[in-house]
């Protein structure tokens, strides 16, 4: 995922001991939620739909994606082609099971996945669920601020950072969040433009 540059190109000043790890992990945060939105449906066939289902695989709780080749051969199926084809019931099995809506179909030597055009009552449900998961996000991002403030709160208490020092990192960390938090407003702003592109 390519995070905007203004993000990585001008790092805010904040004490170093924990600087690089509260941007590492705001960061992190975001891309956890870009990963989130890759699981919700758009028009299109997209295998990332696909990244949140594991196989129960010999007793092993295991990803698809380490079971199979993952393709689009066009814009309405996702198709698998298991590297063992004794998975093959097992993927299906899951695939049906879970709560994507889905129905695999299997030839024997691939399953393959159509994905129906999504209706308008549908959309707007995936828009509702993207804007949850970006809250999700956001809350994420506060909790960061939050422990980061603290922080800075307990170094001006045991006398390392005067009351304006204090005041300063406290609004560069307000800053930083902002910036993010930005982040994740048009990674949601893209992805309800792509539910509702018809």
């Amino acid at each position: 995922m390519q995070l905007s540059s203004d993000l990585i190109s001008d790092p805010l000043p904040l004490p170093d001991f924990f600087a690089m790890d509260l941007e590492a992990s705001m960061r992190k945060s975001v891309e956890a939620t870009q990963r989130t939105f890759n699981t919700i449906r758009t028009g299109r066939a997209n295998p990332s739909l696909l990244d949140k289902l594991s196989i129960d695989y010999y007793g092993a709780d295991t990803p698809l994606k380490a079971l199979a080749t993952l393709s689009t051969p066009d814009s309405q199926t996702i198709q698998i082609q298991p590297f063992d084809r004794g998975s093959m019931a097992l993927i299906e099995k899951a695939i049906a099971m879970s709560d994507l809506g889905l129905t695999p179909n299997n030839d024997g030597k691939v399953i393959r996945i159509n994905i129906p055009p999504l209706t308008a009552d549908r959309r707007k449900d995936f828009v509702k669920l993207a804007s949850k998961y970006a809250e999700e996000g956001k809350v994420g991002l506060r909790n960061l601020r939050r422990d980061a403030i603290d922080k800075v709160k307990k170094l001006e208490k045991d006398g390392e950072f005067s009351e304006d020092q204090s005041r300063d990192e406290q609004d560069k960390i307000q800053k930083l969040t902002d910036r993010y938090i930005t982040e994740v407003e048009k990674h949601l702003a893209d992805k309800e433009a792509d539910i509702l592109k018809v």
